[in-house]
């Protein structure tokens, strides 16, 4: 095993990895692993033959190839059972110690693939050229800066009086309070999912497809990028625009005012680019700029808020802190068509976004798992405790209406004025009355400008707030576009995924997003699209809530995020919350977003990509069938809810396409398909084979469409395999009721053993209550020699070619899963449209309904809803009308639809001679030809071959066998030209019908017929019912 016993000899110095002829040495030459040898040491160069390095250790007192836990063991883990680099393998520590070229190793080891290539890689290390260290930030560098610049935009500065003025201070306050709730959940949500494992680039995307999955994951990326690469657009004509007023004022136009910003706009954007291609380091340095400024420019109007008012800025409405002008402005005073809550929310909330700045930049980050919940959390709090203080300084310094002439000073107290400024000697009645005041908090957007020590600093802290936003987005958009290329989860998008230098920059995105922003600045109107743009943000706030909460409700092992202060329900209301504001600011825009997410999720759900990264969506799947599973115990059941679960015994379901695609057909999104396949041989050598070709076979299911599970036993013989299939396929209430397998063509030729196997099936078939259905087609079943010549050479041909069940693996192979579900499919019978053809049901024996009830289900779909169904039933000549009756009757109560239906009179006549001859010639090799011999002489000549037939069997069956030769002749009279043909056949008394005797009924009963052949016998209970309870 993995433990190898040790000398008493003192240790040597261990500095690393050991070979396994080190940690083995005990088994070959009796001699200590620690024992110095001649020309050998502790870092010895011999390759190792475990699957995987081992670290040398003696933690435990003794020699093992056994590791301690170790941070690499875990660095690389996808799946469930994928292969970990360092850690040895279970075969390794389990197998059988074999002694290889003087080495004592794992023999599971010996065998394994990726020994050469781990070998190559550990080898080739030591000469790897070390690359630069790429640009790594802290969280208050790269998240915390990151987002208080996008948040911050001209809103601060342009905005925010006047929404004071409108909505007064309270309700500013509430306005302010309420967008940071939904940005505040939303950043404890981007917090649990940042911290929920290694966070890596792509930012918002990242966080939402490795939590929701790709589909929502990829349409969110996708517009996600767009919308940042159009917000570039928007903050630089932000910019242009405000230097164009700059111009206009001092009459220095350079062409015309539209123009204008297009020049200036495309001329800023170019700035930005360059400073983004120079790296992440000089962007970095860039945003400390721009942040400094604007702390300057706020600094700056604190300070000019405590300077004592001239008479300038007196006339424009501004004068020093006052406790009553703090009190007009507490309530609120609406004006113009903007003049609600909820319309001054919405013009609001846009400067509360830009908390997702920080983890955009995700991969260039140091420990994302620290810095973006910090970052993010702490840039939410102080731009909120800004907004506040501005909104309430403000509010207690300006008055809402103001002239700004110096000529409507009045002495305090003059008659005929109104208003609060009157108590200040000012008079602004006139001007208010007529509503043309050009000051004060309701009708300057400069207020700021206004009131600050210095009026150039607020323009400063403009330019810096619209640069600073524009950047970060210009940066945000071809980080989180780099990591969707990378994905493949849309076509043509590839090129633009490839990173450069040391920081895997994406060049190539960062000039796709300059040509986006420089077309929509060409546009120099961005009214129209600035809407979505917000409403795209908001689609991902509500989606990394919706991640926050879906992932907590799915109660996922893999959920531990190590940030706690979140809550599922606040993730739950601030994905609703995000969701009523997307249409609460504008409804056609939200009705758009949603449009385009629906139209990209539908996308991807079509194309399936071939991505695993154990999305909440995966656990929810698992949540919810386990649910119901178990829900479904608790059901009664009932023949209305009957449903043919079946259990078809495929063998490698490649092999027997057709079989797949016949019962696929009927049972799909009804009931439940397993396919089952025995592998005969000693387990450990099939295990290895199981284990390696499950998902291959799955996978194969999937590209042909069929909604079908695959299950495989290991199994000395055919026979126990079926018996462990039968008693153990399934769970609960979701187990197989029927037993589908192919017809043993070549029965006559094969074993005694397994002809006594495939007729002992049946028998068990029915000791446990199932139903069975035996397929048979004139071309046969198993195409697995032609899959050896043409396509996939991974099986030899089946050990019984025609029973559907077992395969023997070729010795020494090992088939790829990948090649298998990529292998040509083969066309079957099944998969197209049958035109008018018939459907025949030959209902000879009341079984329960289940000959009617599959040809019923068949005939429900696409391919075979034109075709007539035909009930063929025995009867006696002088009662066919009565008895054709009494059948129409009973099927009508079935309501199955089935209308046509025919008596069988002659079924009962002799069947031609030459017939009776083949028959005859066809059991003539399995009789034991006992004469009149006693029964104890008869037993003990058949006591080594019980599927001999003796001539008193013969005599004792000879009209059942008759029968049988009969029914072959009405079928090819009536039926040869039938889509397929249902059929009861007959049962074989257990212990009294030998099993070549019952074979030959079979063939008999279904030899020369072309169309395909299901004998279906049910389990004697009812499967139909014509009651309603």
């Amino acid at each position: 095993m993995a433990e190898l016993p040790i000398p008493d000899v003192p240790p040597a110095r261990c500095s690393g990895r050991f070979t396994i002829s080190t940690l083995l040495g005990m088994e070959e030459g009796g001699r200590g692993p620690y024992t110095p040898t001649e020309g050998s040491s502790c870092d010895s160069a011999q390759p190792t033959q475990l699957s995987s390095s081992t670290l040398c250790t003696r933690t435990f007192g003794y020699n093992t190839v056994d590791v301690v836990p170790a941070y690499e063991h875990y660095a690389n883990s996808k799946g469930v059972g994928d292969p970990r680099k360092g850690r040895p393998s279970l075969a390794d520590l389990h197998s059988i110690l074999k002694v290889t070229g003087g080495l004592a190793v794992p023999i599971a080891s010996l065998a394994s693939p990726g020994h050469a290539a781990g070998l190559e890689e550990a080898e080739g290390e030591p000469g790897r050229d070390s690359e630069p260290e790429p640009v790594r930030f802290g969280w208050v560098k790269g998240v915390m800066i990151r987002c208080m610049l996008n948040i911050w935009g001209v809103i601060l500065y342009l905005r925010l009086p006047w929404i004071t003025a409108q909505a007064g201070i309270a309700l500013t306050w509430l306005i302010i309070l309420m967008s940071v709730t939904v940005t505040t959940i939303t950043g404890l949500s981007i917090s649990a999912i940042s911290t929920n494992g290694k966070v890596k680039s792509g930012g918002t995307y990242f966080l939402i497809s490795r939590s929701l999955g790709p589909e929502l994951g990829g349409s969110i990326g996708l517009i996600f990028a767009f919308a940042n690469a159009v917000a570039v657009a928007m903050h630089t004509v932000g910019f242009a625009e405000t230097v164009r007023d700059l111009l206009q004022e001092h009459n220095s136009l350079i062409v015309d005012p539209t123009n204008d910003i297009r020049i200036i706009g495309v001329i800023t954007v170019t700035v930005l680019l360059g400073i983004s291609l120079a790296g992440m380091e000089w962007e970095a340095k860039a945003q400390i700029l721009f942040f400094l400024v604007i702390l300057v420019s706020f600094i700056n109007y604190l300070v000019g808020t405590v300077i004592p008012a001239t008479a300038e800025k007196q006339a424009k409405g501004f004068f020093s802190y006052r406790a009553d002008i703090f009190v007009q402005n507490f309530v609120p005073n609406w004006r113009g068509p903007e003049g609600s809550f909820f319309g001054l929310f919405s013009i609001f909330f846009p400067s509360a976004t830009g908390i997702l700045a920080g983890a955009n930049i995700s991969g260039d980050l140091k420990d994302p798992a620290v810095a973006i919940p910090k970052g993010t959390l702490m840039a939410i709090f102080w731009t909120t405790m800004s907004y506040l203080v501005l909104s309430a300084t403000i509010g207690a310094c300006v008055v809402r209406d103001a002239s700004g002439s110096l000529n409507d000073s009045v002495a305090v107290g003059s008659p005929g004025c109104e208003g609060l400024a009157c108590s200040f000697g000012w008079n602004f009645t006139a001007c208010a009355q007529q509503q043309s005041c050009r000051y004060g908090l309701s009708n300057y957007y400069q207020s700021m400008s206004m009131v600050s020590g210095f009026g150039p600093l607020i323009t400063a802290g403009i330019f810096g707030a619209t640069l600073s936003s524009a950047l970060a987005c210009l940066v945000s958009a071809p980080k989180v576009f780099q990591c969707l290329c990378k994905d493949q989860l849309y076509p043509l998008i590839g090129f633009f995924g490839k990173g450069y230098g040391r920081n895997s920059e994406p060049i190539r995105g960062y000039m796709l997003t300059y040509v986006i922003a420089v077309g929509f600045i060409l546009i120099a109107e961005l009214n129209a699209i600035a809407p979505i743009i917000s409403n795209f943000f908001l689609c991902s706030y509500a989606l990394i809530n919706f991640s926050c909460f879906h992932a907590s409700i799915t109660n996922s092992p893999g959920w531990r995020p190590s940030f706690r202060y979140y809550s599922k329900w606040a993730a739950l209301f601030g994905a609703a919350v995000s969701v009523v504001i997307m249409f609460l600011l504008t409804w056609w825009a939200a009705l758009i977003a949603f449009g385009i997410v629906i139209f990209l999720l539908g996308y991807v759900l079509y194309k399936k990509p071939d991505v695993n990264w154990g999305s909440s969506m995966q656990a929810s799947s698992y949540n919810m069938a386990l649910n119901y599973s178990v829900g479904l115990s608790e059901v009664d059941e009932h023949i209305k809810n009957y449903r043919p679960q079946c259990l078809v015994l495929t063998g490698p379901p490649n092999f027997r396409p057709a079989l797949v695609d016949f019962v696929g057909t009927f049972t799909k999104n009804l009931s439940l398909m397993l396919c089952g396949n025995v592998l005969i041989g000693p387990r450990k050598q099939k295990m290895p084979e199981s284990r390696l070709m499950a998902d291959g076979h799955t996978k194969w299911l999937m590209k042909r469409k069929i909604k079908a599970f695959y299950t495989d036993v290991v199994a000395e013989d055919l026979r126990s395999g079926v018996q462990m299939l039968i008693q153990a396929a399934g769970l609960g209430k979701m187990r197989p009721n029927i037993l589908v397998l192919g017809y043993k063509r070549n029965w006559r030729t094969a074993s005694p053993e397994s002809l006594e196997d495939y007729v002992g099936i049946l028998h068990d078939a029915f000791d446990f209550k199932y139903g069975v259905c035996v397929m048979r087609m004139k071309e046969g079943l198993n195409v697995s020699r032609v899959l050896q010549a043409h396509v996939n050479p991974t099986f030899e041909a089946a050990e019984h070619p025609e029973n559907g069940t077992g395969s023997r693996a070729a010795p020494g192979t090992a088939a790829d899963p990948t090649t298998l579900a990529s292998e040509q499919q083969a066309s079957t019978i099944f998969q197209s449209k049958q035109g008018k053809k018939t459907i025949d049901i030959y209902w000879l024996f009341d079984d329960g309904g289940l000959t009617l009830l599959i040809p019923y289900l068949l005939g429900r779909k696409k391919r075979w809803g034109k075709c007539k169904i035909r009930v063929f039933v025995g009867g006696q000549i002088n009662r066919m009308d009565e008895e054709r009756k009494a059948i129409v009757s009973l099927l009508s109560k079935f309501r199955l639809g089935f209308h046509e239906v025919h008596i069988l009179p002659d079924i009962n006549q002799k069947p031609r001679p030459e017939h009776i001859k083949r028959f005859d010639e066809l059991i003539a090799p399995f009789r034991l030809n006992d004469g009149f011999k006693d029964e104890a002489a008869v037993n003990e000549m058949r006591q080594g071959c019980p599927w001999k037939i003796s001539d008193e069997e013969v005599d004792k069956n000879r009209a059942k066998s008759l029968r049988q030769v009969r029914l072959n002749e009405i079928l090819r009279d009536y039926s040869r030209d039938a889509a397929l043909i249902a059929i009861t056949p007959p049962i074989g008394r257990k212990g009294r019908c030998p099993s070549s005797l019952y074979m030959a009924w079979l063939e008999t009963l279904s030899q020369d017929l072309r169309p395909p052949i299901i004998l279906t016998r049910g389990n004697q209970e009812n499967v139909l019912t014509f009651y309603c309870q």
